[in-house]
């Protein structure tokens, strides 16, 4: 049974993925809640499935009905931490909308109690070989897709960080084309790096425009562009169209949206394509089968650390430590992070 819900949640869906948005949720997130809580809609709606007989909506349904749900997921085969993925965006729904006074309950919270599946917090992924990644990016051809994929792979950042980066933060040969944009002061002296803020986050308003992405490093870090990360990212200046906007982005696109910033969702699609080709990505796939911008990530982080065997300068280029450990890198920047990095980071070519 409902309360009296608000004047506006008249498709409680919409409502809650509405309020998701002025939270400043992803829109990658965003659709991922909704093609989940949309499926189970439908299950609800389709008499012939749900454990009552007769269609239903996400506002009446019972626990029995969410369990029946959660157990036709099983029978196709889903896999158990994706299963309690699901579980736990139909849970998150069902107690926003009862915190809200939308509804009277949550039905999901018997039914968590009662789920085997976990949610694995550190999935076993692809092992890809350096080889097998330098293969994959030479079938790049596409300055812009070439650019975004050399760029996350050789310095491990966040794909938010990434559609962050503005020409300011780059610092390239002295006869780089940076549409008249002066580095930062942070990168004086550094030679070829990037400068990865902690600050923007989405509907900031940063360097002169809002953001559709946050980045999440604990600290701002420098990131040492080695020689063939220079030459892709010279390949793409050379035809990166100009922008409309002040910030001057480093990454922008070049069919729909010409010249505006990309978002994060731009990149997975670009990544996720690329992916398709080579045998790396299915929809449908979990973490542990597909390769997406955050496997990246997780390359950079296993190989970079395997052949340095140095985990604090790993843990200091993807921006997760602060404080003191940090600044111990930042002062020795020169002579240790970017030697250690130079010496040890893979080609790609």
């Amino acid at each position: 049974m409902a309360a009296e819900r608000p004047a506006d949640a008249e498709d409680p869906v919409g409502y809650f993925l509405q309020d998701m948005t002025y939270h400043g949720k992803t829109d990658r997130t965003r659709a991922a809640y909704e093609r989940v809580l949309r499926a189970f809609e439908s299950f609800l709606g389709d008499p012939s499935r749900n454990p009552s007989g007769t269609a239903r909506s996400v506002d009446d349904a019972t626990h029995r009905d969410c369990m029946a749900w959660i157990h036709t997921l099983r029978n196709r085969d889903v896999a158990p931490s994706t299963v309690a993925t699901y579980a736990s965006y139909l849970h998150r729904f069902y107690a926003y909308m009862a915190q809200v006074g939308a509804f009277d309950s949550n039905p999901m919270s018997l039914v968590m109690e009662e789920m085997d599946e976990r949610i694995d917090t550190n999935p076993a992924r692809r092992e890809l070989s350096v080889p097998q990644m330098r293969g994959f990016v030479r079938e790049i051809a596409h300055p812009l897709d070439h650019a975004l994929v050399v760029t996350l792979l050789k310095t491990g950042m966040r794909v938010g960080e990434l559609c962050n980066l503005d020409l300011r933060d780059v610092s390239l040969a002295a006869d780089t084309p940076l549409a008249g944009v002066s580095t930062r002061a942070a990168l004086d002296g550094r030679g070829p790096s990037m400068y990865v803020a902690a600050d923007p986050s989405v509907g900031s308003i940063t360097n002169g425009e809002e953001r559709t992405a946050s980045n999440k490093r604990k600290r701002s870090t420098v990131v040492p562009v080695d020689d063939e990360l220079e030459d892709v990212l010279l390949r793409w200046l050379a035809v990166r169209p100009d922008s409309p906007s002040p910030a001057e982005p480093l990454f922008v696109g070049t069919a729909s949206g010409w010249g505006q910033r990309l978002d994060p969702d731009a990149v997975h699609h670009v990544v996720t394509a690329h992916a398709a080709a080579a045998g790396w990505y299915r929809a449908g796939g979990d973490r542990e089968e597909n390769v997406t911008p955050h496997y990246f990530r997780h390359f950079f982080t296993t190989h970079l650390r395997d052949r340095t065997g140095d985990r604090g300068i790993v843990k200091y280029l993807r921006g997760d430590v602060a404080g003191d450990i940090i600044d111990t890198y930042t002062h020795n920047w020169g002579d240790r992070v970017r030697e250690t990095y130079e010496s040890n980071i893979y080609s790609l070519r």
